[in-house]
């Protein structure tokens, strides 16, 4: 964890801060680097600075709140809505290298793997009380990030929620370039003809659907974000607070299923998607003792 901050005139940034304007700076680049295959890549380049100014102007702002759960709200919700955010920001970016989707690679090793298609073969075991669970898995994800975030915070203090800010933002940042180095569009998209058996299912299942139709694009496919972030709240929890590592336990482990059992993701980017958040873990300790050197001269 760190503790540390760096001062650029009136603002003092965190690791948190760092990771998520270097992303902003990065994604911009990538759009003006690649103008020619980035649809309206000026406006993206526009909105990623607009949303920067926003984000550095809300946690200046949040630094003079003196009330503790306003200070914590004042930090919550520019940080996950900038995490949010940036998911949607890579969209356009996604062909900007091959040019095409890839799903076809996935298929074809999964069938190799396992001698058919998971999410296609899962068909016979779809029923309504399944697919009900499978979709609360999937949907208490959002609700689940926040939440666990405030038990840290209120429990063990503002280090430990940005070592959780930090590391979950990490690894999202991670799941947003792999997007762009293996783009795949995902089975409802690519193959969403051979289904054949309705998810149909009660107010989850309605929930996972909206979620599907208006906050999902085509591709955000590999590794899983939903596998990844997890991941890292279900170890979070571990690490901060077991109860909600125990009760989180059957969720998550649901989740990962519900991933492709949903038809959002394949197998294989489930898999990918635990191993980006294991990858993170390791790395995100060693960059925020890199950000720690380079806050030391300027340490707030």
């Amino acid at each position: 964890m760190t503790s540390k901050e760096l001062k650029l005139g009136p603002v003092s940034l965190r690791a948190t801060d760092g990771l998520i304007l270097f992303s902003l700076a990065f994604f911009s680049l990538l759009a003006l680097v690649f103008a020619g295959r980035v649809e309206n890549w000026w406006w993206l380049i526009l909105k990623n600075v607009v949303v920067g100014v926003v984000y550095v102007r809300v946690i200046h702002l949040s630094k003079k709140v003196q009330h503790r759960f306003w200070s914590f709200f004042l930090r919550l919700a520019p940080v996950v809505l900038a995490y949010a955010y940036l998911f949607g920001a890579v969209d356009k970016l996604q062909l900007i290298i091959h040019g095409e989707w890839l799903d076809d690679y996935v298929l074809d090793m999964e069938q190799y793997m396992f001698g058919l298609q998971p999410t296609l073969w899962l068909e016979q075991f779809v029923s309504k009380p399944l697919t009900e669970w499978m979709m609360f898995s999937y949907v208490i994800y959002v609700p689940m990030y926040p939440v666990l975030c405030g038990i840290i915070y209120f429990l063990r203090g503002d280090l430990a929620m940005e070592d959780y800010f930090f590391t979950l933002g990490f690894t999202n940042i991670l799941c947003d370039i792999g997007f762009i180095l293996f783009p795949v569009a995902g089975p409802i998209p690519h193959i969403g003809q051979l289904y054949t058996v309705p998810l149909d299912g009660y107010i989850w299942t309605y929930l996972g659907e909206l979620m599907r139709s208006q906050l999902h694009y085509v591709g955000g496919t590999i590794p899983s974000p939903h596998c990844a972030a997890a991941t890292i709240m279900w170890i979070m929890a571990w690490r901060y607070h077991r109860t909600s590592f125990w009760i989180l336990s059957p969720i998550v482990i649901s989740l990962y299923v519900s991933t492709f059992y949903g038809r959002y993701h394949y197998v294989t980017d489930a898999v990918v998607g635990v191993a980006v958040a294991f990858l993170a873990l390791r790395i995100a300790p060693m960059l925020m003792r890199a950000w720690d050197k380079l806050a030391s001269p300027r340490t707030v």
